[in-house]
């Protein structure tokens, strides 16, 4: 089972509300997840962003993969090193 951390979608058409999510690569978008770790909400000025690092970072240790726009909200909220020899 190869494990992703996503953002799923959420809010009504045009005003997008994002959730941090550690979800099986199998399942949908908005579908079946494993754990909440976070929130966005790219419409408030600056961008809200929510993280739980403890959580994420166990999740990473044991193999979860973050996608690329995952990543940089990552770096963005100091998850992540911004040096990629460090991940």
């Amino acid at each position: 089972m190869a494990v992703k951390i996503r953002l799923a979608r959420f809010g009504t058409n045009k005003k997008p509300f994002y959730r941090v999510v550690v979800a099986d690569s199998a399942s949908p978008r908005n579908g079946r997840f494993i754990e909440r770790v976070g929130t966005y909400d790219p419409r408030k000025t600056p961008p809200h962003l929510e993280l739980k690092k403890e959580r994420i970072v166990e999740w990473i240790k044991r193999g979860a993969q973050p996608t690329e726009t995952v990543k940089q909200l990552l770096k963005k909220g100091v998850v992540l090193s911004k040096n990629p020899s460090e991940t």
